[in-house]
């Protein structure tokens, strides 16, 4: 009774907030998924003609109901953010090497769309037709002004955190456009020691949150790990956390934290599962107030009525 989510009213808020990961983009078959695999080789028979990390896909992504964006980035031998997601280039593109091994010129030589097949490559729909649209991160800022974005760090390197305060130093009108950065926790909390305001979570805070909280909270106790961040709640998961969702969310605002509502996590997935159907949608509770995040913001904006979509 003490736990129960109908002691309380579901706080207040602005509703639901959507974060697209990576734009609207390919989406692939998880099973066997792991932190290695080449996703592009795995991908959906195509339903549209947008592919990740592109500045045609966030600006569409934007239109079907995003209020946030997440894309990945490298840093580049000359200094610059490459946006894609892979450490290598091998997968999706003719090149090979580690991502951060080239100049963003190289970069730019590269066909982003080579690698993606739907049938095992007998057919790659997208080969030859991204040839030079890897963007850099300052293209994007440039394209998309007045858009907020998540920035992903992939590596563990503090430098790339300094990387980004230095840029958004010397462009501060493209400020409002950061509006969080997670990954490596090393660059990721150097650009929060550098950063004022920037919405920042570790992994393994996450993981040490819903743990500690599951131990901690049926006696109302909020873990320090859990305050002043954004906590990540598989939505499979959230029912078995105490006083979901009503009380749960209270507690977290109360504790200066937001949710981040994920996919279904599975056992042994590497990734990050979104809401990315109507039916997992109609799980999330009425008049939540925190963020959502989906692979497939073309279904879940317009759904909403957030936004629309005519590819």
């Amino acid at each position: 009774m003490f736990n129960a989510s109908w002691r309380v009213p579901m706080p207040e808020g602005d509703g639901i907030k959507l974060i697209a990961h990576r734009g609207v983009h390919q989406t692939y078959h998880r099973e066997g998924l792991e932190n290695d695999t080449c996703t592009a080789e795995r991908i959906d028979p195509p339903r549209h003609d947008y592919l990740e990390n592109t500045i045609a896909s966030m600006e569409v992504a934007f239109t079907a109901g995003a209020d946030i964006v997440e894309l990945d980035v490298h840093p580049t031998t000359d200094g610059q953010f490459a946006v894609m997601h892979d450490w290598t280039v091998d997968c999706r593109t003719e090149g090979t090497g580690e991502t951060r091994n080239h100049s963003m010129a190289d970069l730019k030589a590269l066909d982003i769309g080579y690698g993606y097949t739907a049938d095992n490559g007998a057919s790659h729909p997208f080969r030859g037709k991204f040839a030079g649209q890897m963007p850099e991160l300052k293209e994007v800022f440039a394209a998309l002004p007045g858009q907020e974005f998540l920035v992903n760090f992939k590596s563990r390197e503090a430098r790339e955190g300094d990387m980004l305060a230095d840029l958004l130093t010397q462009y501060p009108e493209w400020r409002p456009a950061v509006w969080g950065a997670y990954g490596g926790d090393e660059p990721t909390y150097r650009a929060a020691d550098l950063i004022d305001g920037l919405h920042v979570w570790s992994r393994r805070g996450l993981v040490d949150c819903l743990l500690q909280y599951e131990l901690l909270g049926w006696a109302g106790v909020m873990p320090e790990v859990c305050r002043s961040t954004q906590v990540m709640i598989p939505i499979n998961v959230a029912p078995f956390l105490w006083g979901w969702p009503n009380l749960l969310l209270t507690r977290l605002k109360n504790a200066g934290s937001e949710v981040i509502l994920l996919g279904p996590y599975g056992v042994g997935d590497p990734g990050t599962a979104g809401i990315d159907d109507i039916e997992t949608l109609e799980h999330v509770p009425e008049n939540f107030p925190g963020y959502v995040w989906t692979n497939r913001i073309e279904v879940i904006g317009p759904a909403l009525g957030r936004g629309n979509w005519a590819d």
